[in-house]
């Protein structure tokens, strides 16, 4: 299962001497509600996880607890000034095994990949890819 969600309004808040440790937490509360994590990465303004998904929990509480126990982790550390919080919502796609190395391929090179594509353009591209139908109105606040 592959989860994407941003910061709340799109703010370019998750700086590089930050995301280290925000991706390990992140992967630490994967593995906390026994999901597997296989890639957690990012860049300024969101967040890519993919990892086995246990069907213990559903996709939609896996994101709620990822995003409510990181965004506590990020403001009780004082790592950025100010509250910090997730946008609402998030994208969640799935892939079979054999495409497993190419994903994670794929997160593991985000801060490369924004050099020449914003966010936007990005979860458009996955949400076109999957034949996903969207709302411009329901889809994350985009800020260009």
């Amino acid at each position: 299962m592959h989860i994407v969600f941003s910061v709340k309004g799109r703010e370019n808040m998750l700086h590089s001497g930050m995301r280290t440790d925000l991706f390990r937490y992140i992967s630490g509360i994967l593995t906390n509600i026994n999901q597997f994590s296989l890639a957690v990465n990012g860049y300024k303004d969101h967040v890519h996880l993919f990892f086995e998904m246990n069907p213990n929990n559903t996709v939609s509480e896996i994101a709620r607890i990822v995003k409510t126990n990181s965004s506590g982790w990020i403001n009780e550390n004082r790592l950025i000034s100010g509250r910090f919080s997730w946008q609402e919502g998030y994208g969640g796609f799935s892939y079979s095994r054999s495409q497993r190395d190419q994903v994670i391929k794929y997160i593991m090179k985000q801060e490369e990949h924004h050099h020449q594509n914003t966010f936007r353009e990005e979860y458009l591209e996955l949400l076109e890819s999957f034949h996903i139908k969207y709302n411009e109105a329901y889809i994350f606040e985009f800020y260009d």
